[in-house]
């Protein structure tokens, strides 16, 4: 236990706080809190000999580490470790995203105009007209449905 405890310190003293793993969330059993008994008397030693925050920051954090090392809990390296989480800008995914439902959307138009009257198309064409005063009953409702899958294709090239 304490060979993980310095092992742990040391690894986290080394890295920079950015390339850290993130550390999951521990349920409070019995065991877990008995590892962290364990462990509390050993790193009396190393936090009085901490000369700075930093060098405590990196104590505490390689204790938690080594507490996740015993317990046997899966640390996540994505997100923090890899420095970057997604070389694609959030804006794009957002546009990419709104551009993916705008063309399942038209599908599903084009679908109930071609006569498929399955409940998820129905209410997707409920929720497309709602506020339209357009109702399902009406005989024009295939013109109705052009005319508001063209706005929808207007809406989506711009």
């Amino acid at each position: 236990m304490r060979s993980t405890l310095e092992e742990a310190i040391v690894e986290t003293r080394s890295t920079p706080l950015e390339n850290r793993p993130r550390l999951p969330r521990l349920a409070l059993s019995k065991r877990n809190r008995a590892v962290v008994r364990a462990l509390n008397p050993m790193l009396v030693t190393y936090l009085e000999a901490s000369r700075d925050l930093c060098e405590t920051d990196s104590i505490l954090f390689g204790a938690a580490l080594a507490v996740c090392r015993i317990i046997g809990a899966k640390l996540s390296t994505a997100g923090r470790a890899t420095g970057q989480s997604s070389a694609i800008p959030a804006w794009r995914i957002r546009i990419e995203e709104r551009i993916a439902r705008a063309r399942a959307l038209i599908g599903r138009l084009i679908r109930f105009r071609s006569g498929n009257t399955r409940p998820r198309i129905v209410r997707t064409v409920r929720m497309a007209l709602a506020g339209t005063n357009v109702s399902l009953s009406q005989p024009d409702i295939t013109q109705k449905l052009t005319e508001r899958m063209s706005m929808r294709c207007v809406r989506f090239s711009t």
